[in-house]
């Protein structure tokens, strides 16, 4: 009798445990501060998990651009297959664009981050700490020569199908894409 009451109580200890570690890891799960943006294109729905702890700065950039609805008809201006697509210059030219301060912002190259897969976010720039309002995202991997002097501070993590209708349209002179790739609307999730 002792030894089926010890194992019962054994058992109901065990199977607390169990429920309370798995609700603790449900709770860390949904108190986890993901930021999510969405870019909805003339191809379909882009998601975008965003890095504020790894580029701080291109993020914070990023997303009050995007609440200002800075990216609303701007195009994918450069498109180049095995590569990347680039966009957000509001002139539609990779010469415009601005950062929310006005002016220009430094690299924020993460020692954890490499051009390792397809799908990262990174800002464009023209050389060093030159960031503004244009960013590209991957499709080609690994892309070595980026690792030092671009900004990654995102992945795609739904519609990378649409990133590759992007990147299979037709391009002209300078890489730009024959029929405009148009960012509609993009907003924060």
């Amino acid at each position: 009798m002792n030894k089926k009451i010890l194992l019962n109580t054994f058992t109901l200890i065990l199977t607390c445990c169990v429920l309370f570690s798995c609700a603790k890891k449900e709770d860390e799960t949904m108190t986890e501060n993901e930021t999510i943006a969405v870019l909805e294109t003339s191809q379909g729905t882009i998601e975008l998990k965003l890095y504020p702890d790894r580029a701080p700065k291109a993020v914070e950039n990023f997303v009050e651009l995007i609440n200002q609805n800075y990216y609303d008809g701007v195009i994918f201006h450069r498109v180049i297959k095995n590569f990347m697509i680039q966009g957000g210059d509001p002139t539609g030219t990779g010469r415009g664009g601005e950062s929310i301060w006005g002016d220009v912002f430094e690299n924020e190259v993460h020692p954890d981050l490499k051009f390792d897969r397809k799908g990262l976010l990174a800002m464009a720039n023209r050389g060093p700490d030159t960031n503004g309002s244009q960013f590209f995202i991957t499709t080609a991997a690994p892309i070595d020569h980026l690792n030092t002097g671009y900004t990654i501070f995102g992945e795609v993590i739904n519609g990378y199908d649409v990133v590759e209708k992007i990147e299979n349209t037709p391009t002209g002179p300078g890489d730009r894409p024959k029929q405009e790739q148009v960012i509609i609307d993009a907003y924060i999730k």
